[in-house]
């Protein structure tokens, strides 16, 4: 890994958190995250099981933890099954964690290598009543491919057919939702890269540059400060490519005049930062770009005091479209009264220029779980990001900030790490970019 040791403390208060919450005499498994196949032989980056990693820090792939508080067996309580390294694995594959490094990072005493685990967990299970496993339950999957736990889940099943199984990702969803100081630490660490990352292509973008170069000085500057890399496959989209959403092409030149979108994020220790900037190609926004950029960001500045305590996030997105966005929306010629007089209640006027929600959930995922039906807590965090799709004139517009939620109200964390979003910042820091170029 090339992020520093997180302290294991927050992996044994997540584990106190989680089996406070098991049913007795109870028993939970979770598997990390398969390594899956590129082409040939070559095989994608691994990125581990965001549960697995939540609770017990082991970022290895072949790792199993167990969790099982009254098992008779102290060695039991919580353990890992780890990968054993041999010669030939040092030589190809390079460094496997021993069971001090497991123990280290983790705060888990009893570790095991996996070539031992059918064996040593039958008893376990034939003793426990209760067998808790966790699935991809994130709002937004769409089940596409097989993963380790489905299929474990689907082994089990067969294997103990008598048992109760329990889904542990409701429990989890909750837990994860509610940021400690630790985590959090973690994720202004990588806003910080970030913020990196986004003066650098300010000194960088000009007329002429393709979106892939772009995104080139963006990875340089996140590996250089010991990121996984990007959070999400980044979005870098120039002129009216900046109206596609989910635009990953990223392979056009940035031409003279027209707006370049850039959204994108630091993995960093498996925590993601999600921003969003919209930036002048030429380092100047005409009048219509400033206008359609400034009614962005009040929607932003407004959206996020509202991320508090007790809001509903359905309700939340309700109002961000309706009493915010549709007057700006109004005011910048593109809706008219009788538009929204007009409306299709179901699909509302202000839908055309701004069709996607304005916040998610983020965390060990770009798009982490959380709770989208329950009020919002502290502890919560959320993207803002409000946008702007004019897609007649080219101009697509969107402004994204990370927000905590506290009891003593929103904290922005973009700016408190002095993330550039002024129109005129941005225009005063590409100058000077361009001067010393």
């Amino acid at each position: 890994m090339k992020y520093k040791a997180i302290d294991n403390r927050l992996f044994i208060e997540n584990r106190k958190k989680f089996t406070a919450q098991m049913k007795p005499n109870s028993i939970a498994i979770f598997t990390s995250n398969y390594e899956f196949v590129r082409n040939g032989d070559a095989t994608l980056d691994f990125k581990q099981n965001s549960d697995l990693f939540w609770l017990s820090g082991i970022d290895q792939e072949d790792s199993i933890l167990v969790l099982y508080p009254d098992s008779p067996e102290e060695a039991f309580r919580e353990c890992l099954f780890m990968k054993q390294t041999n010669d030939t694995i040092a030589v190809w594959e390079g460094h496997k964690y021993t069971k001090e490094e497991a123990t280290a990072t983790s705060g888990i005493k009893t570790v095991f290598w996996n070539d031992t685990f059918d064996t040593a967990i039958r008893s376990k299970i034939n003793y426990a009543e209760n067998i808790y496993l966790s699935l991809n339950e994130n709002d937004r999957y769409t089940y596409k491919s097989p993963y380790s736990g489905l299929d474990f889940v689907n082994r089990l099943r067969r294997e103990y057919p008598l048992h109760a199984f329990h889904r542990a990702a409701p429990i989890l969803q909750r837990l994860r939702s509610v940021k400690s100081d630790i985590e959090m630490d973690l994720i202004r660490h990588a806003i910080g890269i970030s913020k990196k990352g986004f003066e650098r292509i300010l000194g960088f973008i000009k007329p002429g540059v393709m979106e892939y170069e772009v995104e080139a000085e963006l990875i340089h500057e996140y590996i250089r400060n010991a990121a996984n890399g990007h959070s999400f496959s980044p979005i870098v989209a120039s002129g009216e490519s900046a109206c596609v959403l989910h635009y990953i092409e990223n392979n056009r030149p940035c031409k003279d005049g027209d707006l370049l979108l850039v959204d994108c994020g630091v993995d960093y220790a498996n925590y993601a930062s999600d921003m969003t900037r919209v930036i002048p190609v030429n380092g100047r926004f005409t009048k219509r770009q400033k206008d359609v950029y400034n009614a962005v960001l009040r929607v932003m500045r407004a959206a996020a005091k509202l991320l508090v305590p007790g809001t509903l996030l359905m309700e939340y997105h309700k109002v961000v479209g309706k009493e915010l966005m549709e007057k700006e929306l109004v005011d910048l010629g593109l809706l008219t009264m009788d538009d929204i007089k007009n409306e299709n209640p179901d699909w509302p006027a202000y839908k055309k220029y701004f069709m996607h929600g304005t916040s998610h959930f983020l965390g060990i995922d770009v798009h982490d779980v959380g709770m989208r039906y329950e009020p919002m807590e502290a502890g919560n965090l959320f993207t803002c990001e409000p946008g702007i799709y004019i897609r007649e004139e080219g101009i697509g517009v969107r402004i994204e900030n990370n927000i905590l939620i506290t009891q003593n109200g929103p904290v922005d964390l973009m700016d408190a790490a002095g993330m550039p979003v002024e129109a005129e910042e941005i225009e005063q820091l590409m100058s000077r970019g361009a001067a010393m170029n």
